[in-house]
C-alpha cells in the first residue's frame, strides 16, 4: 500500500483521554476531566434553548456558508462579513490555512511546545517547520521568533495566549513581531484563548489591523463559549480574497446547523460567558498559588489552564493522578517530557488536584 509520506510521517495529536477509559483504568465513577480545556460551566442557557428550538431540522442541510454567523461576528467585531470564514473549530481553519498556503518545502514558523496542529496540518501539506523553543522562564523568545519570522516563512503559526504554555504577547512584543513579517508571509495568530486574557494583553485583532501585512486571527467558540463538543470556530482574514481562499480550501457544509444556531446563541449572551470567564480566572490565580507552594515551576497563563515543570516524567505523574480519577495532559515533545498541562475545573476538581499533587509530594 503506497501511503501519502507526508501523511504517514506525522506525529499523533495530544488529545485529552475519553472519560470512559478514565473510568476503566481508575475503576472510579467520579472522574475529574482537567486536561481538555473545556468550560466546566457548561455553555449559555440560551444555547440550550436554541438547539431545542423548532427551527433546528437536523434533516435539511446547513447553511455552507454560515452567512448569519458570519454576519452577527461581523457585528461583534466591527469587520465585513466577507473576511471572516467559519469552520469546524478553528483546527479545521489550520488546516485550510495550511492547504491554500502551503506547497511541499515551503517553510512555516510556530514555536515549542506547540499546539500540535501549528505542525501537524503544514507537515501534512510538505512543508518544513521550524520551531523556536520557549525561554527558561516559560515565555516566549521574542529576538528569536523576530530572526526566525524575518527570515521569510511562507507562514508563522502563533498563538496569543499560548496553547499549551499559557502567556500571552504584550503589546511591545505583538508589534515588533509584525514589523519582522516580509511580504510574502501570512501571519496566522491564534486566539483561541482569547476571552481568558487579562487587561494588559492586547486584542491582535485591533493590532493587525492597523498594519499593512497579510493576516489570520483564530478564534473559537470551544473554550470560553463552552461549545467545545459542537465544533465551531472561525478565522477573521486581512481582505476578502484571502477569505475567498481560506474558504475555498475547506470542505462544504462542514459547520452544522446545531453549530451555528449555537454560536449565535452564544453570542447574543455574552454576559453569561464574561461571567464564567470571572470565575475561572479567579481559580487560575488560586490554582496557580498553589502549585507554586508544592514547588513546581508555573509559567504565566492568560487563559483556561496551566503549564508547568513537574520536576520528573510527565506521563509517570500524569498516571498516578489518574488512578485518583484525576485526568490531566502530559506533555510529549522533546524536551519537555517533564510538563503537565491541567485546565482550569469546577472549584472541588481544582481543590482535588491540589490535594493529590501535595499527597504525592509527601510520599
Amino acid at each position: 500500500m503506497a501511503f501519502n509520506p507526508n501523511v504517514a510521517a506525522l506525529p499523533p495529536y495530544n488529545a485529552g483521554m475519553n472519560i470512559a477509559v478514565a473510568r476503566s483504568i481508575s475503576g472510579r465513577d467520579d472522574i475529574a476531566r482537567l486536561a481538555s480545556n473545556e468550560n466546566p460551566d457548561g455553555c449559555s442557557p440560551a444555547v440550550l434553548a436554541a438547539l431545542a428550538s423548532p427551527p433546528l431540522e437536523p434533516w435539511r442541510y446547513a447553511d455552507p456558508a454560515c452567512a448569519a454567523l458570519r454576519a452577527a461576528l461581523g457585528r461583534k467585531l466591527s469587520v465585513e462579513p466577507d473576511t471572516i470564514v467559519a469552520g469546524n473549530g478553528s483546527e479545521d481553519l489550520i488546516a485550510a490555512v495550511s492547504r491554500a498556503m502551503l506547497v511541499p518545502a515551503a517553510s512555516v514558523v510556530t514555536v515549542v511546545p506547540s499546539f500540535g496542529l501549528h505542525e501537524i496540518e503544514p507537515l501534512a501539506q510538505g512543508a518544513v517547520v521550524t520551531k523556536v523553543a520557549i525561554t527558561d522562564d516559560l515565555g516566549f523568545d521574542i529576538a528569536a521568533l523576530e530572526q526566525a519570522i524575518a527570515a521569510g516563512p511562507r507562514v508563522v503559526f502563533l498563538s496569543s495566549p499560548w496553547n499549551p504554555v499559557g502567556p500571552a504577547l504584550d503589546r511591545a512584543s505583538l508589534e515588533r513581531l509584525i514589523a519582522a513579517v516580509r511580504p510574502g508571509t501570512l501571519f496566522v495568530l491564534d486566539e483561541a484563548y482569547f476571552e481568558f486574557r487579562d487587561d494588559f494583553c492586547p486584542d491582535g485583532l485591533e493590532v493587525l489591523r492597523t498594519s499593512d501585512i497579510a493576516f489570520v486571527v483564530l478564534r473559537t467558540f470551544s473554550k470560553a463559549y463552552g461549545l467545545a463538543g459542537l465544533r465551531v470556530g472561525y478565522a477573521i482574514c486581512s481582505d476578502a480574497e484571502l477569505a475567498r481562499v481560506v474558504a475555498a480550501a475547506k470542505t462544504p457544509f462542514n459547520v452544522n446547523a446545531a453549530a451555528q444556531a449555537a454560536a449565535i446563541a452564544a453570542l447574543g449572551d455574552e454576559a453569561w460567558m464574561q461571567a464564567s470567564v470571572a470565575r475561572l480566572r479567579g481559580e487560575r490565580a488560586r490554582i496557580g498559588a498553589g502549585l507554586e507552594e508544592l514547588g513546581f515551576q508555573v509559567a504565566s497563563s492568560q487563559t483556561n489552564f496551566l503549564f508547568f515543570d513537574c520536576g520528573g516524567d510527565s506521563a509517570a505523574l500524569a498516571s498516578t493522578l489518574l488512578q485518583e480519577g484525576i485526568i490531566v495532559k502530559a506533555w510529549r515533545e522533546k524536551g519537555y517530557e517533564n510538563c503537565l498541562r491541567v485546565t482550569i475545573g469546577a472549584p472541588t476538581d481544582n481543590d482535588r488536584l491540589i490535594g493529590a499533587l501535595a499527597r504525592i509530594a509527601r510520599q
